[in-house]
């Protein structure tokens, strides 16, 4: 997707959150510009929450800026709220009222009037496609339609950016297709900022117009899927020959391919095209009598653009900095403005 060249919706500079000796956000500086689905990207402890959390006020951050919609996270919280939606990573419906009281309660704290509240729960409720089950109590209601009214939630007071804290984690395959569409949906048709934490790859690539990186608190790269991806500087043909005669033909295939390499029973052979090249390889092969079973293309995916800047995959974390900030809030309760 082409990347909206509008405003700055949410600027921070040198953004910095501490709990104690552990750096969790360390100086990020951002610019997210109004009408983009920004990604940020990373294992789980690298940042994102804490991050995220920051930017809706939840937490206060240790030094450093940020404004939201214009306003400043510590001068104005107040106004930085009624700017923002925010979909949490864990669920925070209240499972005892049915979908459409939920959206009713949320409105009435944002003090919309009976009927503009009545006008906008059923336009939500219409674009995440649940207006058959409204009325039906939330504890009746699949993992997926509870993040849909989760999401509807988030909408229903109109707000310029919508937070959305790993708005998949935990649903199935197919919901997750299905979760996709409807924030694509959003972006294209109400036009608003959507601001999302992911460590799933493809959700990244598929929704975002420009990705955040995120490593132990830093931002290490950023950028559109593509271009991030174009970091790695090259694309893969992966050939796969009969075993019994892999010893005799690695000889020739070293010699005719120097940069290839042996991974798991195939021969990985780098190049900057692989569309382009893979027809020349296949030539080449049949010339010096290497018989292949199987050739493949493999392009750059964000995984391995993580793996060329980090050394590693994206991982899970033992404790991580969602983990830390709990245990921060319980101690010295959250943070009043």
């Amino acid at each position: 997707m082409p990347v909206p060249k509008d405003s700055t919706i949410i600027e921070t500079k040198g953004l910095t959150k501490k709990f104690g000796d552990l750096v969790a956000v360390d100086e990020v500086g951002l610019e997210i510009r109004e009408g983009e689905v920004f990604g940020l990207l990373g294992p789980n402890g690298a940042g994102k929450t804490t991050l995220i959390s920051m930017l809706c006020t939840i937490l206060a951050p240790s030094s450093g800026s940020a404004k939201v919609n214009g306003h400043d996270v510590l001068e104005k919280p107040g106004l930085v709220r009624k700017s923002i939606g925010i979909v949490f990573q864990d669920p925070s419906l209240d499972d005892r009222l049915t979908g459409r009281e939920n959206l009713e309660l949320h409105a009435m704290l944002y003090n919309i009037d009976k009927k503009t509240r009545e006008k906008r729960i059923e336009k939500v409720l219409e674009i995440v496609e649940l207006k058959d089950r409204a009325d039906g109590l939330v504890r009746t209601y699949s993992g997926g339609m509870r993040r849909r009214l989760e999401i509807a939630r988030g909408l229903v007071h109109y707000p310029k950016v919508l937070f959305l804290d790993e708005p998949t984690l935990g649903l199935d395959p197919q919901t997750r297709e299905h979760v996709w569409s409807y924030i694509k949906q959003l972006a294209r048709q109400e036009k608003i900022t959507i601001v999302m934490t992911t460590h799933y790859m493809e959700e990244a690539d598929i929704l975002c117009n420009r990705i955040a990186i995120i490593d132990n608190g830093k931002i290490i790269a950023l950028g559109t899927p593509n271009r991030l991806k174009r970091m790695t500087g090259t694309e893969t043909i992966v050939v796969k020959v009969a075993d019994s005669g892999r010893a005799k033909i690695k000889g020739k295939i070293k010699k005719a391919f120097p940069k290839s390499k042996e991974i798991d029973g195939k021969f990985v052979i780098p190049v900057k095209n692989a569309e382009r090249e893979i027809k020349r390889v296949c030539e080449k092969a049949r010339k010096l009598r290497i018989d292949f079973m199987e050739v493949s293309m493999h392009k750059p995916t964000l995984n391995d653009v993580f793996l060329h800047l980090t050394g590693r995959e994206i991982r899970e974390e033992k404790a991580n900095a969602k983990e830390m900030m709990k245990v921060h809030m319980r101690a010295h309760g959250r943070r009043r403005f």
